[in-house]
């Protein structure tokens, strides 16, 4: 997470970037922020950190190709997943779908074999499996065994 995305949206995309994923607890200006973005020809992501409710959402949901559910706070690697995030994709899957929106939902923290079937079931659409992956003693069976679900 930094302060002031907008000062970098233009670097990121230069980078090469094609999707930018901006979290809503740093933008004051959330909606500015997506309009730069998506002026940039790139998609907008919104990241939502665990103590943030899903109602935080309503008003930018229909501008925006992603939400990116923190499952863990923002910080470093290897924390553990925090159960409510399942009854969160739940709510904004129901939110989406209500509205009949296409925007993905993307859990990123503590996500591996032991969850990932229940995100998928609950609504997610993108996994990130750090740790689960590269701690692995084969991480390409790790990354096989996510694709299978």
């Amino acid at each position: 997470m930094i302060l002031e995305p907008e000062r970098y949206a233009e670097q990121f995309k230069a980078a090469g970037a094609d999707v930018l994923t901006v979290h809503i607890e740093a933008c004051p200006h959330l909606h500015r922020n997506v309009q730069q973005i998506k002026s940039l020809g790139m998609k907008a992501g919104v990241a939502v950190n665990p103590h943030t409710p899903i109602s935080q959402l309503e008003d930018i949901l229909h501008d925006i190709d992603l939400v990116c559910l923190m499952s863990v706070n923002p910080g470093f690697g290897g924390q553990a997943f925090i159960p409510h995030t399942l009854h969160k994709v739940k709510q904004l899957r129901q939110l989406i779908d209500s509205r009949g929106l296409q925007v993905d939902i993307e859990i990123d923290g503590g996500v591996g074999d032991k969850n990932a079937a229940d995100l998928i079931a609950a609504g997610a659409t993108v996994l990130v499996a750090g740790n689960s992956v590269f701690r692995a003693p084969d991480p390409k069976a790790a990354i096989s065994r996510l694709k299978a679900l």
